[in-house]
């Protein structure tokens, strides 16, 4: 009886698989480079097994909704690499078609991570679904580990002042921090800035009610024309076009523990170089949804 539970059970599994799973995306995920132990996971908790169906749904989103076009894929070097990019559209949805894109568009496919903020690490479903699609907790020591093994960096040096811009204050990037820049002066990463165009307009944000997000520990909660007056249904993202504008790798010369203000200066020259990425992103475009 046990023995045919369990074949049932791995039956049913294998033809949900089937279903939710593109195989496309399958075969990008196994062309990942990666060291999985014999449970299938890598030391930070990516499983190719379980990031399949999310990617596959990530897959659509990209191709079919946000219609997503690339410039510049080629400049993503092998090896390890700090992936510096804007910020904007209340949830990260740029950061997750960066990773789509480096996924399904790049030769050889690559695993972009990202770095999570601490209240995502803290929260139990989201914790472990951050781990099994390849991003870590955003501290120093995760990004060292990541980078001895040569792996890719998403950075979004705006943070949380980037992703809680209102619409109105879109693609007018905020202040760099600092802490990638000393990153990569220390473990002498090339650094690839990125402009993203499209996310912003996605969940136009009209105000971040910070004082109600603080009583859930949250860093923002944006308020948009639909969330939360729709519910969960005003989650959902506007299809906007999203480009993708990859620059030239940059190196960062210096000392890790130099100055601070000769550290914001070095984030001052990648930011501006980001900006102009974002303007030509702009000035491509003929509107918002085309």
């Amino acid at each position: 009886m046990g023995t045919t539970f369990w074949r049932l059970r791995d039956g049913v599994e294998g033809a949900l698989r089937k279903r939710l799973v593109d195989p496309a995306v399958e075969e990008r995920l196994r062309r990942v480079p990666a060291r999985l132990n014999e449970l299938g996971y890598d030391p930070w908790g990516f499983s190719p097994e379980a990031a399949a169906p999310i990617y596959t749904l990530g897959a659509l989103l990209y191709r079919h909704w946000f219609r997503v076009v690339t410039s510049g894929l080629e400049n993503v070097p092998e090896g390890r690499c700090l992936l510096v990019a804007n910020h904007g559209g209340q949830i990260a949805w740029d950061g997750f078609l960066l990773t789509v894109a480096l996924l399904l568009d790049k030769e050889p496919p690559r695993l972009a991570r990202g770095m999570g903020e601490r209240f995502i690490t803290n929260t139990p479903f989201l914790s472990s679904l951050a781990a099994r699609l390849g991003h870590v907790l955003g501290d120093p020591e995760n990004c060292r580990r990541l980078l001895e093994h040569e792996e890719s960096i998403m950075v979004f040096p705006e943070g949380v002042r980037g992703i809680s811009k209102t619409i109105f204050e879109r693609y007018e990037l905020r202040e760099f921090g600092s802490g990638f820049v000393r990153l990569a002066v220390a473990t002498n990463t090339p650094v690839v800035p990125i402009g993203i165009v499209g996310a912003e307009e996605a969940m136009p944000g009209i105000w971040d009610a910070k004082p109600i997000a603080r009583l859930f520990s949250l860093p923002s909660l944006p308020v948009t024309p639909f969330f939360p007056w729709l519910g969960p249904i005003g989650a959902i993202p506007l299809p906007t076009k999203v480009r993708i504008t990859v620059g030239e790798p940059i190196r960062l010369e210096g000392e890790p523990e130099e100055p601070e203000e000769a550290a914001r200066k070095k984030a001052e020259l990648v930011r501006a170089r980001v900006q102009a990425l974002v303007r030509t992103g702009l000035a491509e475009r003929q509107g918002i949804f085309s």
